[in-house]
């Protein structure tokens, strides 16, 4: 079975990445509304269960932002401290999502007693995931449960940056998409390649993974213009212009 996802989701990141679209993964503490904000912000039914693991093969929806760019969301698997041995397999193959994604939107259940706690666990699995070094937006989910609203301001505090919303009451979605917008665009970056025609995968990942803006074909190659993820860029650094 575990097989059976791995194949089925390696064939259809295959196909995201043709289409060029940004893929924004959620990733959170179980529980922490991950599925019901995926509800809320694309319109459509994903399971949302009280259950660890219910979601082992993750859901991805198209969603269009504020300024109307059309991005990924996928939903992940939610994390745990101390993962019983059984369930490391399950757990790690639902998180190749991760490592594919363009930017990390981190779920926080904000009326959670034990909310930094998981939190750093969350971003110390993302670290074993190799994942500590992609943009990450945080959303703090829940708020509609707070009666105090100090516990509110507290929470934004100790999360920097993050949005406080509620992904069952619709509270903060449009604020969220709007900040999940301008992160993907802060981490692209514009560049001019010369790419020889011997380098054609660098051509295609151009294509696929980032905006070309131009393009031209001369005797010493192909030469490109457009904003591409800054993960990308080592790679087309000796063929700047």
């Amino acid at each position: 079975e575990l097989e059976r996802v791995r194949t089925h989701r390696r064939l259809y990141r295959r196909r995201r990445r043709q289409a060029a679209i940004p893929v924004v993964a959620i990733v959170g503490y179980t529980n922490a509304g991950k599925s019901t904000l995926l509800n809320a912000i694309s319109g459509a039914d994903v399971l949302v269960e009280d259950k660890l693991f219910a979601t082992l093969d993750p859901t991805t929806r198209r969603v269009k932002l504020p300024g109307g760019q059309v991005v990924l969301f996928t939903d992940t698997v939610g994390f745990i401290q101390k993962l019983p041995t059984q369930l490391v397999a399950a757990f790690r193959a639902t998180l190749e999502e991760i490592n594919d994604a363009d930017l990390l939107l981190h779920i926080v259940d904000i009326t959670h007693p034990n909310a930094l706690a998981q939190s750093r666990t969350v971003e110390e699995t993302l670290a074993e995931l190799g994942a500590a070094d992609k943009p990450v937006v945080v959303a703090l989910n829940k708020i509609d449960k707070l009666a105090d609203p100090q516990r509110v301001r507290e929470m934004v505090t100790e999360f920097p940056h993050s949005v406080a919303i509620s992904a069952k009451e619709g509270i903060g979605l449009e604020e969220l998409l709007g900040r999940v917008e301008r992160a993907l665009s802060e981490n692209l970056v514009y560049i001019e390649a010369c790419i020889p025609y011997s380098e054609g995968e660098l051509v295609s990942l151009f294509h696929q993974r980032g905006l070309v803006e131009r393009e031209e074909h001369k005797r010493e190659g192909a030469v490109l213009a457009g904003r591409l993820p800054v993960r990308y860029l080592a790679a087309f650094r000796r063929y700047l212009i």
